[in-house]
């Protein structure tokens, strides 16, 4: 069980006007939650300490998969293997950000890692902007969160520059150069998180500007371009491998780009590995019964429950919960059930009196910086709600 806050929630026109347009589900429901789930200190520098540990394993699970040839295992596309290795080598290719979806956390549920969103993230608005905003609008003390991603972006955005913990030297270092931020016309979530990192970039220092992914020219010798102006780095809410399946001839242009050093992208082709639900198993092998862990394989667990899912999928798609005797339990419809799978031992989320689960999103932008939680079902998806909390001292 976990405690909750009753909240005023805010009104639909103040998030209209600050530019939060998804705040109605389809059947006419609220998604975001009014009410704050309550968690102390010690829950959140675990959760804080639990997200940077993760990384540190991502990134030695990363190498190994490198070092041994591993990509058919995280189902990395052939068109893909070089930009991932370039972009793994260069450290001027900088992970910019992601989440962590962890389960457990609160009421001494120990906390697990259910996998990592590396490459496009979503939940940025409403983690930095929405749960803080509900705090102010309910005269309750804005600093009492574990949330600091607007100003972690920030200052990763000038690590782009200076490569390095410290940001001092970023205004001696920047010369000017522009980011371009991209999303698939058609979705105004997508579009209005890739505008707040395109404000947030510019707040950084940056000249940035934004295109839909079908305004921009990409080209093998000169790089990328909008309206004929040349841009060094280029943001894109489009997930690697959508590029590598459905648009060849784009990794193909991409990849010579990079080759040619002539653009960085961002999120960077290896976070394709980290988002990859295939390394869940590799993370099982190098560290097996870690503590922050789901024992995981590309074959269902033995007389064990787990929920097979697709190595690349979104929104709770083709997921199924498999019990000890090997019959489906629960399970979900979706566009990915052709792709490869993975088995990842059952562990149940924090639940409300309900019944209603819920997940931690903690978000990394260099370090740990940020939580938020979406509840659901037992397969959260697209109709999940967004809830955010508090820091009860």
């Amino acid at each position: 069980m976990l405690n909750l806050k009753k909240v005023k929630p805010l009104d639909k026109a103040f998030l209209e006007n600050i530019g939060f347009a998804w705040h109605t589900d389809s059947d006419d429901s609220s998604y975001i939650a009014d009410e704050l789930v309550e968690v102390s200190e010690q829950e959140a520098e675990a959760y804080y300490e639990a997200a940077n540990e993760l990384y540190d394993m991502f990134v030695t699970a990363g190498q190994h998969i490198i070092d041994n040839n591993l990509y058919h295992e995280v189902g990395i596309p052939f068109n893909l293997v070089d930009m991932v290795k370039e972009s793994w080598e260069n450290e001027v290719h900088w992970h910019l950000y992601g989440r962590f979806d962890l389960a457990g956390g609160l009421g001494g549920k120990p906390i697990k890692l259910i996998e990592f969103n590396a490459d496009t993230p979503t939940a940025i608005f409403e983690t930095a902007i929405i749960q803080w905003a509900i705090l102010k609008f309910n005269g309750m003390d804005k600093s009492s969160q574990f949330n600091d991603l607007y100003e972690a972006l920030k200052e990763n955005f000038k690590r782009l520059i200076t490569l390095s913990e410290d940001t001092s030297e970023f205004n001696k270092l920047y010369e000017g150069w522009k980011i371009l931020f991209s999303s698939i016309a058609g979705s105004i979530e997508d579009e209005q998180s890739v505008k707040l990192l395109e404000y947030i970039a510019k707040e950084a220092g940056f000249h940035a500007d934004f295109a839909y992914v079908d305004e921009v020219e990409f080209n093998d010798e000169e790089g990328i371009f909008k309206g004929g102006e040349n841009y060094e780095y280029w943001f894109k809410l489009v997930p690697w491998e959508d590029i590598a399946v459905q648009e060849g001839e784009l990794a193909l242009i991409l990849k010579n780009i990079m080759a040619n050093q002539r653009a960085i992208i961002l999120n960077p082709a290896y976070t394709l590995m980290f988002q990859s639900k295939g390394i869940l198993k590799i993370l099982w092998d190098l560290y097996p019964d870690h503590p922050l862990l789901l024992e995981a394989s590309d074959k269902p667990l033995v007389s064990k429950k787990c929920v097979k899912k697709p190595i690349f999928g979104r929104e709770g798609a083709n997921v199924s919960i498999i019990e000890a005797d090997g019959s489906v339990s629960v399970s979900s419809d979706g566009e990915y059930e052709k792709n490869r799978a993975v088995y990842q031992e059952f562990y149940e989320f924090n639940k409300d009196e309900r019944g209603d689960s819920y997940q931690a999103g903690v978000f990394f932008a260099y370090e740990a910086c940020a939580l938020g939680y979406r509840k659901g079902g037992e397969i959260l998806n697209n109709a999940s709600k967004f809830v955010g909390h508090y820091i009860k001292g």
